[in-house]
């Protein structure tokens, strides 16, 4: 058979066969093609729900997770801050102490420091003249002027030699000390010429620091000033201060013996009026004895005979408080107005009428005048007074000044010293206070103006 009709014949029967095959296998083929679709649209409408549900979830807890977003933040940021507050801290600590040191080291010489260091000074010495104080500065100064002579105020060990001469070496050394002196009797004398009872620690502490300093910058040439020189500028620092000190109770003294004297010379004059009111109601009682006729003139004598035993009574008071030096009274008075509660003077005069000390004392000095609760006579007075003041010597309000008799007592502990001192005293605890009390109504009257026409400017609802 042909070949060429041969392969015509196969394809004309295996052509349909394949066309069968092709369109069977296109139909499977959309038929899977349909189902991964249907597949793919299920897919995607699964996805779709799933992002909704996410959107959903999202923004429930979305106020949740900005919180902690926030909080992250906020504690980052405390974190940062708290390093800086450290870092600050510790800056702030080196610079302060360094600050200190150089406040310490300034205060010495700045007068306006000095209350910052006051310090509580002690006296070195008990001399009771200021005499002594004067003959002992001038036995310090003298020991000083002697060491400075003998070369002992600054101290040099090492023998020094300039180019390879010691006698240079000497010359250099004694230059050098000439000029250490010079230096440091410059800061002695400045801190004695200005030392005063509130600088006085802060002198002591300047004089030794000049020396420090000195020493310090003569270290090179081991060159140093002697510890006892030191001292002894120290000491006459110190005798200066306490010699103006006695000075000052010197004076305090002059005034009180001035004041007692002025006080005798008044109980004097007192007593000589009062001898002389004996006198005239003496020569009335005698006149009248002399035209005496009749009961008129009876009773008439009496009345002076009983004016008279009263002028006598002040007359021999008056003359024996003249006499006795250590009689009077002592007196224990508040003012509340001026001084608050539970402040008391405790104090002593000589004057025949005590109540005048009393005015006198709240007349211009004091807002309000005193209140009187005891006025005690006694022919050891100041005994008394010095006994009571020593009950309440903890309490008093000036503790550097003993001639302010001023104490923050309860009146009752007061009372209750009074009775133990002097059983038949008699003691008042009330307090009038009557200006103080009239100027507290004046001025709760003032108020209670200015509330109501504060009430009215502005009501209390609209």
């Amino acid at each position: 058979m042909d070949p060429i009709v041969f392969v015509a014949l196969v394809w004309f029967v295996l052509a349909p066969v394949f066309l069968v095959l092709w369109l069977i296998g296109k139909r499977k083929l959309r038929s899977r093609t349909s189902e991964a679709e249907t597949a793919a649209a299920i897919h995607r409408e699964e996805v779709a729900k799933l992002a909704a549900e996410h959107e959903a979830t999202k923004a429930k807890y979305s106020a949740i997770i900005s919180e902690e977003a926030e909080v992250a933040r906020l504690q980052s940021i405390a974190s940062a801050l708290t390093s800086d507050i450290d870092a600050l801290r510790k800056s702030y600590a080196e610079k302060r102490a360094h600050f200190d040191r150089l406040e310490s080291q300034v205060a010495i010489y700045d007068e306006r420091l000095a209350f910052a260091e006051l310090g509580i000074y002690e006296p070195h010495f008990d001399f009771t003249d200021s005499e002594e104080f004067k003959a002992k500065i001038v036995e310090v100064r003298d020991r000083q002027k002697a060491m400075i002579s003998a070369k002992q105020a600054a101290l040099c060990p090492t023998e020094w030699t300039v180019e390879g001469s010691k006698a240079k070496g000497a010359t250099m050394i004694n230059r050098q000390m000439r000029l250490t002196m010079r230096a440091f009797n410059n800061e002695c004398e400045a801190a004695i010429a200005n030392v005063r009872w509130n600088n006085v620690v802060a002198m002591e502490k300047r004089i030794l620091s000049a020396a420090a300093s000195i020493d310090k910058e003569n270290t090179s040439m081991n060159l140093t000033l002697n510890d006892r020189f030191v001292a002894l500028k120290i000491e006459e620092l110190r005798l200066t201060h306490e010699y103006r000190e006695q000075l000052k109770r010197e004076k305090d003294e002059r005034a009180e013996m001035a004041r007692a004297e002025k006080e005798e010379k008044k109980l004097l004059a007192e007593a000589e009026a009062a001898e002389r009111e004996e006198a005239k109601y003496q020569a009335l009682l005698e006149k009248a004895r002399k035209e005496a006729n009749g009961d008129g003139n009876a009773q008439r004598i009496a009345e002076l005979e009983a004016t008279l035993a009263a002028a006598h009574l002040a007359s021999e008071r008056a003359r024996a408080m003249a006499e006795m030096t250590k009689s009077g009274y002592v007196y224990i008075i508040s003012n509340v107005g001026s001084f608050g509660d539970d402040v008391v003077k405790i104090g002593l005069t000589r004057r025949l009428d005590p109540d005048d000390r009393v005015r006198e004392l709240g007349d211009a000095s004091v807002p309000f005048s005193f209140d009187t609760h005891a006025m005690i006579y006694s022919d050891a007075a100041p005994a008394l007074e010095a006994a009571l003041q020593k009950e309440f010597a903890e309490k008093r309000i000036n503790m550097s000044n003993f001639r302010k008799e001023f104490f923050r007592v309860a009146l009752e502990d007061v009372e209750a010293a009074v009775a133990r001192l002097a059983p038949t005293a008699v003691f008042f605890k009330d307090r009038e206070a009557q200006e103080w009390h009239e100027t507290l109504a004046r001025r709760n009257a003032s108020l209670l103006d200015m509330q109501s026409a504060a009430a009215r400017e502005l009501p209390a609802s609209i």
